[in-house]
């Protein structure tokens, strides 16, 4: 007889539908073959007659009908799509019972998250073995930090409670030296850090000494190179010449490289160079020869007086740090349109605006902030450290609405949990540990921002999604000092309070900063959402997960809403995939279409608005990448860097699509027999797509 009923895990008796299985062979089918999809239809076919000569009598269940899929693949020759189809099954009842255990209904722990845990996060024994489940990594963050609340008399059992229930619902989510080292002998638990450099070789091989005590325990550095005297200029204790910022930069990207950070990831850095240096020329274009400074993100401080000078198409002075004397002037729009072509060629230079950076900062007294962190989000005064979370903005979303309360609680308990890191914190430097406990900077940040707009059925590129990200960062800044007042109140506040711009508005606050925008990369995979607030970077797509493993991914709410519309299929996910965009697709709804917007089919002028009104509200800076298309000029980089001074941004960066060798994102390079498709590494989930710093947090 036909199969017309199947057994559902939960025993459930349902209509049986066989495009299930045959839109999960074509996508198996790209994947792991490279194929196209056209012999799902007969391989079903062959599936589900065998089912129906197995099952005369009674009802298969789904187990049944996934042991037949793997059957008729290895009599067909597909031994390594059955091999992966299994593997897969092991890893979906992984996360099934992780469900249980945890105790909420729909946990957005992907295959692709459950090996970025593995591979990164679970904690192993001296000879390599995983030791850790997540539901143990959670519990060991949770606890480690949750034991600082003894210390203010608190209760740090109800705390664990509440910090390990918003990890495991992947509402909150820590940076990931905090995921990697909470509870361990390590336990040093901040990304971000800036060290100083000073004009000496003492000081410049202090600071890679520091650096790689930093990189190793998984955290990122940013240096301000604008001190180092100029290529060629007189060394008198040695009678020799120079070598310049660029050069001495070569060492610390060579320890970079052999430090490797820790081992969990790749190291990073922020290299910086005012536009006033006697070197900016050969800065600017320091990056051009590939693999050079590979492990660098590199930014011109740009200042005021620059921009000034450039709009009145004027010349300014070189300085040279040594002396403060003046070198040489440059015409303004010289550096301007290098600094511009560059970034179109290789997206190297991005601009810090170092005059608007210091405008915001929260203790003048305490110093001029003169760098940043490798991803631009949190400027820092040298030996400051800052520690950083993210809150799920998808998680937040409830009947197509907001839930206010949900939110404001999560940034509540965030708060509580980043002040706590401080204290839980093993710093890698006593001067590390005193700085950045005088200023108690914390970066509380969000993802899922996209996921969020798609929820609510707003366009990514549209003014309702700006006013609402001047409403959400509004909110979650507000709620987050409130929460760091009463902090304050309690606990006391942060010692250069007395030199802070908070010390006439509030009797106390625990912390100088309390807000950030992070490229969340890891994280986000971690939690099933797009990364902070970039929008989605493809609706379909192959993921290149391990040793030659791949899968064939789609956005969820996007099948969710192709589903619910009669419209889901594997051929159109397969069309899909070869752009990664739903715009040119015949038969997609224009409302469809409006919402699925991804970061190459957004014009940039939106990505720098959407900066702006999320930086309009953080305390520290915003971490956004405008990703240009293939054939973006010159002229709209330059665009986008006014536009972003204008708009009172701390920073910029863009990134033409295609414009270096090596990418972690890739449209059009997995070629099957008849087409090619988009496909993305591991732990990529939006942004900048080059290899300097793909997984920031």
């Amino acid at each position: 007889m036909s199969i017309t009923k199947i057994k559902k895990r939960d025993g459930r008796i349902v209509d049986f539908d066989s495009t299930r299985i045959k839109d999960a062979i074509h996508r198996a089918l790209i994947a792991v073959e490279l194929e196209d999809g056209e012999r799902a239809g007969t391989l079903t076919e062959e599936v589900v007659k065998l089912l129906e000569k197995k099952f005369k009598k009674t009802y298969p269940s789904v187990e049944n009908a996934q042991d037949t899929v793997i059957e008729v693949l290895e009599k067909r020759g597909y031994k390594k799509i059955a091999e992966e189809y299994q593997a897969y099954r092991k890893k979906k009842e992984e996360i099934r019972r992780l469900r249980e255990i945890l105790g909420i209904e729909e946990p957005k722990l992907t295959v692709n998250a459950l090996e970025v845990l593995r591979r990164r996060y679970l904690l192993r024994d001296e000879d390599g073995r995983i030791i850790e489940t997540p539901v143990k990594t959670f519990t060991r963050v949770a606890e480690a930090i949750a034991k600082v609340d003894r210390k203010y008399g608190g209760n740090p059992k109800e705390t664990e409670k509440i910090f390990y229930g918003m990890m495991a619902r992947v509402e909150f989510l820590p940076n990931s030296p905090t995921l990697f080292n909470a509870g361990t002998e390590l336990g040093q638990l901040s990304a971000c850090f800036v060290l100083p450099v000073e004009d000496s070789l003492k000081s410049i091989f202090t600071a890679v000494k520091n650096m790689a005590l930093i990189e190793k325990s998984g955290g990122g550095v940013g240096f301000d190179f604008s001190k180092l005297r100029p290529k060629g200029d007189i060394v008198k204790s040695t009678k020799g010449v120079a070598s310049g910022p660029v050069s001495f930069m070569g060492v610390f990207d060579a320890a970079t490289e052999v430090i490797k950070a820790g081992g969990k990831r790749r190291g990073a850095m922020m290299g910086v160079l005012r536009v006033d240096h006697p070197d900016i020329m050969e800065f600017i274009t320091s990056k051009h020869k590939p693999g050079v400074l590979s492990n660098f993100n590199i930014s011109v401080a740009v200042t005021d007086d620059f921009m000034k000078t450039l709009q009145e198409d004027g010349e300014y002075w070189l300085i040279n740090p040594r002396n403060e004397e003046r070198v040489k002037e440059l015409k303004s729009k010289r550096v301007w349109n290098l600094m511009v072509k560059s970034a179109w060629q290789s997206g190297d230079p991005g601009a810090i605006f170092i005059d608007e950076v210091n405008r915001c900062n929260p203790i003048p007294e305490a110093g001029k902030i003169e760098s940043t962190n490798p991803c631009g989000e949190q400027p820092l005064l040298p030996y400051e450290s800052c520690n950083l979370g993210s809150i799920n903005l998808s998680s937040m979303v409830e009947n197509e609405g907001i839930n206010w309360a949900k939110l404001r609680e999560t940034v509540r308990n965030a708060v509580h949990f980043l002040d706590n890191v401080i204290d839980a914190n093993k710093f890698p430097l006593k001067e590390i540990e005193q700085m950045t406990k005088a200023d108690r900077k914390i970066g509380l940040g969000v993802m899922g921002f996209a996921d969020m707009l798609i929820q609510l059925r707003v366009a990514y590129n549209s003014e309702e999604a700006l006013k609402l990200a001047e409403k959400i960062m509004n909110f979650v800044t507000e709620g987050a000092r409130e929460k760091s007042v009463e902090l304050g109140e309690e606990r006391g506040s942060f010692p250069n309070f007395h030199k802070c711009i908070w010390k006439d508005k509030y009797n106390a606050i625990r912390n100088a900063t309390v807000t950030t925008i992070a490229p969340t990369g890891s994280i986000s995979i971690i939690a099933g959402c797009s990364s902070g607030i970039e929008p989605l970077f493809a609706i379909s797509f192959i993921r290149n997960v391990l040793s030659g493993t791949r899968l064939f991914e789609i956005n969820p709410l996007f099948e969710m809403t192709t589903k619910e519309r009669d419209l889901y299929s594997a051929k159109l996910l397969e069309e899909i995939a070869r752009t990664g965009s739903v715009q040119q697709i015949e038969g997609v709804p224009e409302d469809i279409k409006r919402t699925f917007v991804t970061a190459l089919d957004i014009r940039p002028e939106w990505h720098v608005k959407m900066q702006a009104a999320f930086q309009k509200y953080t305390d520290n800076a915003v971490s956004k990448t405008v990703n240009l298309p293939r054939n973006a000029t010159v002229e709209n980089v330059e665009e986008v860097f006014w536009l972003a001074y204008r708009l009172k941004c701390k920073g910029i960066t863009v990134y033409r699509y295609g414009s270096i060798p090596e990418q972690v994102l890739n449209v059009g390079e997995i070629k099957t027999k008849k087409r090619k498709f988009v496909a993305a590494e591991s732990e990529y989930a939006g942004g900048c797509p080059a290899r300097t710093c793909p997984f920031p947090n």
